[in-house]
C-alpha cells in the first residue's frame, strides 16, 4: 500500500486513515497535528538544543532545510508558492521545514503591500 501524501510504501497493517485517505504514521501525525510555526515552547526548545549542542546557522538542519535556507538568502525574500515550486513542496511539506526553520529563529514570515513573504530571521 501505499501512502497518499508522501507517496511512501506503507509496510501491511501500519496505514492510517484520515477523512478517507491512506497515510502513513508520519504523514497522519502531520495531517492530525500539523506543526504550528508560531510556538513559544517549541522555539525555547529548539534555541536550547541548538545552544546545549554548539549548533549555529545551519548546522543540524536537514539538506533540504538547508537548501530551503541558503535559497531565501540568496532571494531576500520569497512567498511560500514562490518556494514550494521552486523546490516541487507540496503546501504541507513547506509548512513542515518553515516551521523549523522558525523555531530554529533562521527564518520569519514578514508582511510586506498585504503579501506574505519569507525571509531571514536577522534582516
Amino acid at each position: 500500500m501505499q501512502c497518499a501524501r508522501c507517496q511512501d510504501v506503507i509496510p501491511e497493517g501500519e496505514e492510517c486513515n484520515f477523512h478517507g485517505q491512506v497515510l502513513c504514521e508520519d504523514c497522519f501525525i502531520g495531517a492530525v497535528q500539523p506543526p504550528k510555526t508560531c510556538d513559544v515552547a517549541a522555539v525555547h526548545a529548539a534555541k536550547k538544543h541548538r545552544e546545549a549542542t554548539g549548533q549555529t546557522g545551519t548546522d543540524g538542519l536537514t539538506q533540504r532545510q538547508k537548501e530551503i535556507y541558503n535559497y531565501i538568502e540568496q532571494q531576500g525574500k520569497v512567498t511560500k508558492e514562490q518556494l514550494g515550486k521552486h523546490f516541487e513542496l507540496p503546501a504541507w511539506e513547506l509548512e513542515r521545514e518553515f516551521a523549523v526553520l522558525r523555531h530554529c529563529e533562521l527564518l520569519k514570515a514578514q508582511k510586506h503591500d498585504d503579501i506574505i513573504y519569507l525571509t531571514l530571521f536577522s534582516k
